[in-house]
């Protein structure tokens, strides 16, 4: 819902350090492996209740993801760089909730579960998506630096991650901060599907279409 406003404010601030990134030689692939191990430490911290740790993992990983992307501009994009992005992103959104499920499987086990697969809809749905925008030769008109079609919603990558925020913070609230954005992700995959059916029913669509 918002990254539409978010990213060209972390493009001003990052792309000036990604260019002395790239004048040391460092590759965007490295930052992306790096920034996902980083924040796949978050899921074995939040398991012990290291919640403030796993808040910094989480922070940590978010700025690598949005400096490799960076980088990746002021190097040259590719199609592998491309990939692991999105690929790292989903299954980094997938795990965090599983620490948490962890540290309290009595309290957190149902609500994570629930949350999960409510991010399994808005991941299927932006990714379906984004395979037939790409078939069809659509571009996002909001979001032009994306390596694939990126669909918004009502649940995007900032809202994920302030949810993130909000659960290490007030770690004892994990069931109902998960409960509200699953049902934002519940509402952000319908319509993602309402218009996957009205967009791709047509047989001429304008290849610079907003969402």
């Amino acid at each position: 819902m918002i990254d539409r406003h978010v990213l060209p404010l972390q493009k001003r601030i990052l792309q000036p350090v990604a260019n002395q990134v790239v004048k040391h030689g460092i590759h965007a692939n490295v930052i992306s492996l790096s920034g996902f191990a980083i924040g796949l430490s978050a899921v074995p911290l939040l398991a012990f209740g290291l919640y403030h740790q796993a808040l910094l993992a989480i922070l940590l990983n978010r700025l690598f993801d949005g400096l490799d992307g960076a980088v990746a501009r002021a190097a040259g994009p590719t199609d592998r760089g491309a990939f692991i992005d999105i690929a790292f992103d989903f299954f980094f959104y997938a795990a965090i909730p599983i620490g948490f499920a962890i540290a309290d499987p009595a309290v957190n086990a149902l609500p994570a579960a629930i949350l999960v697969s409510s991010f399994m809809g808005t991941g299927s749905s932006f990714l379906a998506f984004a395979v037939i925008a790409e078939k069809r030769g659509l571009t996002a008109a909001d979001y032009p630096q994306k390596g694939i079609y990126y669909l918004g919603g009502l649940a995007e990558g900032a809202e994920t991650i302030a949810v993130f925020v909000a659960m290490c913070l007030w770690p004892d609230h994990f069931p109902l901060i998960a409960f509200f954005y699953a049902l934002m992700c519940l509402m952000t995959t319908v319509t993602r599907w309402h218009q996957g059916w009205v967009a791709f029913t047509q047989k001429n669509i304008d290849t610079n279409v907003r969402t």
